[in-house]
């Protein structure tokens, strides 16, 4: 998608070969920054402070992440290293086990003189591959959001946390029919939510602006109101992991929005590509949920008056705060899933229809 005008993916290799860029999705929207990630150690902090963020992208990064490892050592105990240190960063997200497991089993059976130049191609192989999953998943959704088109021919979309190129290498999830809808010349528009604590809203915001494509942010709680009272076609949002009868797990306020979307009859769907799906999770109880630090509620961070970043505490440092990452909307209440090989019911049924090679799970 589009940076200042220019294509960009979020993670690239570095001119030297021996690293790789990624944009710091902590500096935004306020500043557009890049690192580079040289080591293992890079890598897992990235995932795990948020640098990088969004389920697919964080087993791309990890798939890296593993690939830089093998540049410094390539024995059996500095792979299986590589993938615990990885696997501890983000337990929500079944995209970061689903690399490191492609990476491991790719690498396992090669020479260790052949493993660090493997470890770097595969890596780039499940870059592209997310790439042209997540466009596949925008033409797909874009089937599902024509049928919303009212007689305005206004397209209104609701989305929570960023399910966008952001979250991805390219194109997105939940954003990707957005974008195809745009690039066909669909009158679209997009009610953003804040999505605190993170506020990864305003991430969606910022590359919404970037391609030009139309919306508005909202405070999350404003989202009730807003489908009650029409004119909201559709709910779409991203997943960090779906469960083989078709629970999701997604950002925290996801599941509110679907309660709101089911009462008002407005469609909810959930975009997401195969590495999303964890057949062998049997329902969405069984899904772990990321608790993260309680000072991502105590204090908030943005820009001073100067236009400098800056950080504020709404909360004193002994208080007691709750920081569940997500919650887990039941599958009852998604409309369709939608996937890179077309969308179906949200349930097991629906999902071995499209994957009828996952039947051997449960």
């Amino acid at each position: 998608m589009n940076v200042n005008g220019m294509p960009m993916r979020t993670i690239w290799p570095a001119a030297d070969g021996c690293a790789v860029d990624i944009i710091d999705q902590t500096a935004l929207p306020h500043q557009y920054r890049v690192l580079r990630l040289g080591s293992l150690e890079d890598t897992a902090h990235a995932i795990r402070s948020m640098q990088v963020r969004g389920a697919p992208l964080i087993g791309v990064t990890a798939a890296y992440g593993v690939a830089l490892a093998m540049a410094q050592r390539a024995d059996d105990a500095a792979l299986l290293a590589a993938a615990e240190t990885l696997a501890a960063t983000r337990p929500t997200a079944v995209n970061l086990r689903w690399a490191l497991a492609r990476m491991h089993t790719f690498l396992a059976p090669l020479p260790l003189s052949a493993r660090a130049d493997a470890a770097w191609l595969e890596a780039a192989r499940i870059a592209d591959e997310d790439v042209e999953q997540c466009r596949l998943i925008g033409q797909h959704g874009l089937q599902r959001l024509r049928s919303s088109i009212g007689t305005s021919g206004r397209l209104e979309l609701m989305t929570h946390c960023n399910a966008g190129w952001l979250a991805t290498v390219d194109h997105g999830t939940a954003l990707a029919p957005v974008y195809a809808a745009f690039d066909e010349g669909i009158d679209v528009h997009v009610w953003v939510s804040e999505t605190r604590p993170r506020n990864q809203g305003l991430l969606t915001a910022w590359e919404l602006a970037q391609h030009g494509v139309p919306h508005t942010v909202i405070a999350d709680n404003a989202a009730g109101l807003l489908l009650a009272r029409g004119g909201i076609d559709a709910v779409i949002v991203g997943a960090d992991r779906i469960a083989a009868n078709g629970d999701v797990a997604n950002k925290i306020g996801t599941y509110l929005k679907a309660l709101a979307a089911r009462e008002a009859a407005v469609p909810f769907y959930v975009a997401a590509p195969r590495s999303t799906i964890d057949f062998a999770c049997p329902d969405g109880a069984s899904i772990p949920i990321e608790e993260r630090a309680a000072d991502e509620l105590r204090v908030v961070q943005g820009c001073d008056a100067a236009g400098a970043p800056a950080i504020l505490r709404q909360l004193s440092a002994d208080e007691a705060v709750a920081n569940p990452a997500f919650d887990v909307t039941t599958a009852a209440l998604v409309g369709a899933l939608i996937s890179e090989r077309g969308s179906c019911p949200a349930s097991r049924a629906g999902l071995l229809a499209l994957y009828p090679e996952e039947e051997e799970h449960g």
